[in-house]
């Protein structure tokens, strides 16, 4: 029926992008290693104007302990030193003039522990997201029924939605299992 399938690409659909956010949230939590990912939600004020920093400089990483930041206007380096200070990540900026460099400190133990609390959270959240989707999902499979839908065919159309739905949560368990590996590993 092509209302069911509608429902079920709806729902798979959804649930790719719930996956891919939070792919994006894990991204941020570093492992210890330098990333320009690091800095994407540093915003800096230019001309008056709240920029994302990676508009307003290049940003790289030299090594894997190092992110080299150099604006394309030389004025703008107390602002984003500052920027970065204000963004609570816990980086030091180095300033010679016209690179600023933060140098990243290796993960103490304690920290690598918070660091995988945060990433459980972030599953926890794909988690709810995906059975949300579910459960919207079997709603609207409910009102095609009410609107004349065969019984058995909204019956399996739900089980292809727990399957589906089981499938992402296997996925999210894989992502937090890969970034847990990536943050204990010394």
């Amino acid at each position: 029926m092509e209302e069911i399938d509608l429902v079920i690409d709806m729902a798979k659909d959804t649930m790719d992008r719930a996956l891919k956010h939070t792919q994006i949230e894990l991204s941020k939590i570093r492992a210890g290693r330098a990333s320009t990912n690091m800095l994407d939600g540093v915003m800096v004020e230019y001309y008056g104007v709240p920029t994302p920093l990676n508009q307003v400089s290049s940003v790289s990483t030299p090594d894997a302990r190092t992110i080299s930041i150099k604006p394309f206007e030389r004025k703008l380096i107390n602002d984003i030193e500052r920027a970065i200070i204000n963004s609570n990540l816990g980086l030091s900026p180095a300033n010679d003039g016209e690179v600023i460099r933060l140098n990243i400190p290796p993960l103490t133990e304690e920290r690598r522990r918070d660091l995988v609390k945060r990433v459980k959270s972030e599953i926890e959240v794909a988690r709810v997201n995906i059975r949300k989707v579910r459960q919207e999902a079997n709603e609207e499979l409910k009102k095609i029924q009410k609107d004349g839908g065969s019984e058995d065919d909204v019956k399996k159309a739900e089980e292809r939605v727990q399957k589906l739905t089981d499938g992402y949560i296997v996925k999210a368990e894989q992502l937090m299992a890969d970034k847990e590996k990536d943050i204990m590993s010394v």
